[in-house]
């Protein structure tokens, strides 16, 4: 059974106020802080980088789960394993040529290695990275488009994570896009475990109770599987 791990999006927070955000998130039963890099050239938008990631690591021991968002994941590497980041996950659209590269780095710079995939691209993309000698340790399936949020959860995006699941039990799946209230069940039921969650979370009048709700259907669906 994978374990559940619920990561509130910070990209729905209050940057201003973002060290506290962080605590507030983490008070409420978060397992990780999930934090979006874009370069305005991958993705239009342009968000968190290192120095950010760095500042927030002094006020907080948490699990950052670091999603690039960029054209050259190699150059953040060094930057992000200095700047404190937990885990590294990278686009294979862009890392084709050197993902073997790019996952010894991560690792060799204390972080978690994961790779995403945006809705266009075939799962079948990432299984040499999951089976290779040095694996990536977590898959993200994006269930919207990636670089805005508050987008709506594509649900055909599950056959993705149904074939995951399936091919490869033990390994942690994120989804990342439109989760809440309404759509956690279906992602879990799909096999999903890692659940990235923005708007639904910090939109919430209690947002602790949102972060039990979504911890509680993963732990179900694992348990009946």
């Amino acid at each position: 059974m994978v374990a559940a791990k619920i990561a509130p999006s910070m990209l729905s927070s209050d940057f201003a106020n973002l060290a506290s955000e962080a605590e507030r998130m983490m008070s409420y039963g978060a397992d990780w802080l999930h934090m979006d890099i874009m370069d305005g050239h991958f993705v239009p938008n342009l968000t968190l980088g290192p120095p950010i990631i760095e500042s927030l690591r002094k006020h907080t021991k948490a699990y950052l789960d670091c999603h690039l968002m960029v054209t050259n994941p190699l150059d953040y590497v060094d930057p992000l394993g200095k700047a404190g980041a937990s885990g590294f996950t990278f686009h294979i659209e862009v890392s084709k040529d050197n993902w073997r590269e790019l996952v010894d780095n991560i690792k060799s710079k204390g972080m978690r290695p994961g790779v995403a995939l945006k809705p266009g691209t075939p799962i079948e993309e990432v299984f040499p990275l999951v089976e290779d000698e040095h694996p990536v340790e977590m898959v993200l399936v994006m269930t919207v488009e990636p670089g805005f949020g508050g987008q709506k959860f594509m649900p055909s995006m599950m056959d993705k994570v149904r074939v995951l699941r399936k091919k490869y039990p033990t390994l942690d799946i994120e989804v990342d896009g439109g989760l809440g209230p309404s759509t956690i069940d279906e992602a879990a039921s799909a096999g999903a475990n890692c659940i990235v969650a923005g708007s639904s979370v910090f939109g919430a009048p209690e947002p602790a109770q949102v972060i039990s709700l979504l911890r509680n259907s993963v732990e179900r669906a694992s348990k009946s599987s």
